[in-house]
């Protein structure tokens, strides 16, 4: 097999070292009369594969980081371990992306030089072992995050243009490797297969927009206004969270609303705290380790006065932007204790910025007595009950009668028949779909989706009129005064006819060139 022209002795060495794992040279190869069998082929195919494989992985990596938070908060409730585990998945990701990469532009080169695709057993098995460990990542995902595949869906809403344009420039470029290889191969049947598959891959590819949608493919002028930032636990990449720093973060950030969770101690005081343990937001482990295991309805008021809630947040670092935080700002973090929900109402009634919470743990044999001292607290605060937002479904009527002024948010859609109507939703964004935010849009319903952290999810629900957001990166939203992309359709079309004319054109110019 000869090599074609501009494709040196040196250079076909070089690449066939890495791929074979033997140092063969070009001449040593004639001599020895190897060439590129239907075996290897098959190891050829199983490689590119891989390489899809991985890098469908890859993009599911990058989309979950949005929610990975709770995931280290699900990871440290059952190991007491706390770890960013997103670095070591974006780190094992960019391993097996990149080996699986490097050996598919081995064998591109190698069969433009013609030269044999001798895949060595090392890698076969190195492949075997990255589907194995892609495959269980992506089994894992689907019994332990199932919700994570509507968030891959839904972000294809985003991203879908720009995929489609991405693939069929990946494919075309791929048209002068498979010219090669279809003038060099003695079987014509092959040939004709290879042809034909690459054909419709392509065709498939030219047609894709057809069945992309996106609401951010709309006209400047049907743009909806920007969300409202409601602040999860008020702002947890700047202070920690559930503290008065957080509260007072979050302000600065302009969220409308600070989103908590409350609990009350066993002499009767509200306060805030979102897990059930103390043990991963303060230092009961240090302060009362024989009681480190209790709920944190087991303390009394005194003794949760005595924990610190701010050193843990400088110390394990929950978001990257702690690294970030001023002298002055680590000061007043490490100085933060649990506030009572007086002192939040308080805040939250200074700062002019209503307040949504849960009441738990749900369970409680007590729960009704939560209820009761909760709404006392509330009462005698003096807040406008209008910026109360009252989340907790259980004595909701109770609720009702005692103070009546307390606007009630739903953790359900809407149903038929309703008693009374539903004026405000708060979801996980996965259950939403564009369609129902509209129409609940239209019904004067406000939609609350949580929680949304990243750009690309943010500029989504933003152009399908999503009343609010509930967010731990305010400072980021914030800051955003468009969705990242917004194409008028007519401007997408033309793209589109674009990119698929000009693609046509390289792999004719491709295969016409390479004969």
């Amino acid at each position: 097999m000869a090599d074609p022209p501009g494709c040196c002795s040196t250079c076909a060495t070089c690449l066939l070292c890495p791929y074979s794992c033997q140092w063969i040279t070009a001449k040593k190869e004639k001599r020895k009369g190897l060439r590129t069998t239907k075996y290897d082929c098959s190891w050829f195919l199983f490689l590119f594969c891989v390489f899809l494989f991985t890098l469908v992985w890859l993009y599911f990596a990058i989309i979950i980081l949005n929610d990975f938070h709770n995931f280290n908060e699900f990871i440290f409730r059952q190991k007491k371990l706390w770890l960013d585990w997103s670095l070591v998945l974006l780190i094992a990701t960019a391993v097996l992306i990149s080996y699986s990469s490097v050996l598919l532009v081995l064998a591109l080169c190698l069969q433009l030089c013609g030269q044999p695709l001798k895949l060595h057993w090392v890698h076969k098995v190195l492949l075997v072992l990255t589907v194995l460990v892609v495959a269980a990542a992506f089994t894992g995902l689907g019994i332990k995050w199932a919700e994570e595949w509507k968030s891959a869906w839904i972000s294809l809403q985003a991203t879908g243009p720009f995929l489609h344009i991405g693939a069929v420039g990946g494919m075309t470029l791929l048209a002068w490797p498979l010219a090669s290889f279809i003038y060099r191969t003695r079987s014509t049947g092959l040939r004709v297969l290879v042809l034909l598959l690459y054909c419709a891959a392509m065709i498939a590819l030219y047609l894709a927009p057809l069945g992309i949608t996106s609401p951010c493919i709309m006209e400047e002028n049907q743009l909806p206004p920007k969300p409202a930032l409601v602040g999860h636990r008020g702002a947890p990449m700047l202070a920690p969270e559930n503290t008065l720093m957080s509260l007072h973060k979050a302000v600065d950030c302009d969220v409308q609303v600070f989103e908590t969770d409350v609990m009350v101690s066993a002499d009767g005081v509200p306060f805030l705290m979102h897990d059930e343990e103390l043990t991963r937001t303060t230092n009961v482990q240090t302060v009362f380790p024989e009681r480190a295991a209790l709920n944190s309805t087991a303390f009394n008021w005194t003794d949760l006065q005595q924990l610190d809630a701010g050193s843990w947040f400088l110390e394990r670092r929950p978001f990257p932007t702690v690294q970030s935080l001023s002298p002055g700002d680590r000061q007043e973090a490490a100085e933060q204790r649990i506030p009572s929900l007086e002192q939040a109402l308080e805040a939250a009634k200074h700062s002019n910025i209503s307040i949504m919470f849960d009441l738990r743990p749900e369970n409680h044999s007590d729960y009704q007595n939560f209820v009761n001292v909760t709404l006392g607290v509330i009462l005698q605060s003096g807040i406008p009950l209008q910026q109360v937002l009252w989340l907790p479904d259980g004595f909701r009527e109770d609720v009702k009668q005692q103070a009546p002024g307390v606007q009630h948010v739903y953790g359900r859609k809407r149903v038929e028949n309703e008693k009374e109507p539903v004026l405000h939703v708060n979801l996980p964004y996965q259950d939403m779909s564009s369609e129902e935010i509209r129409q609940y849009r239209q019904d004067n319903i406000s939609v609350n989706l949580y929680v949304v952290n990243q750009p690309w999810l943010f500029s989504v629900l933003w152009c399908s009129g999503v009343s609010s957001v509930t967010t731990n990166a305010c400072q980021v939203l914030k800051e955003m005064e468009h969705p990242i992309w917004l194409l008028p359709s007519s401007t997408y079309f033309m793209i589109w006819i674009v990119v698929d004319c000009v693609s046509f054109l390289i792999i004719i110019w491709a295969f016409v060139l390479m004969k």
